[in-house]
């Protein structure tokens, strides 16, 4: 296996990880600006005051889009290993 495929399979790597990372980050820092946004605005000055929404966002998230990136991470996982026959060649 040359350079060239290793670093292109490395590449899909990575955009798979964003992908399926995203919902779950750009939800919980939804949430945490809100949260942000409302303490500023009442001045409470609690840190812990943004865990557990942003706990039950990245939740709600992994529920409902759970089967979504399985699915995703299956199916790239699926094609690397019916790759493995021709990376002898």
């Amino acid at each position: 296996m040359g350079t060239d495929r290793a670093l292109g399979f490395m590449n899909e790597m990575l955009w798979n990880a964003l992908i399926i990372a995203g919902p779950v980050l750009i939800a919980t820092l939804v949430v945490g600006l809100l949260i942000s946004v409302l303490q500023v605005a009442t001045q409470i000055q609690e840190i812990t005051l943004s865990y557990v929404p942003k706990t039950l966002a990245a939740v709600f998230a992994l529920i409902a889009l759970g089967p979504w990136m399985v699915a995703r991470l299956t199916d790239f996982a699926r094609s690397l290993y019916l790759l493995i026959p021709t990376l002898a060649q």
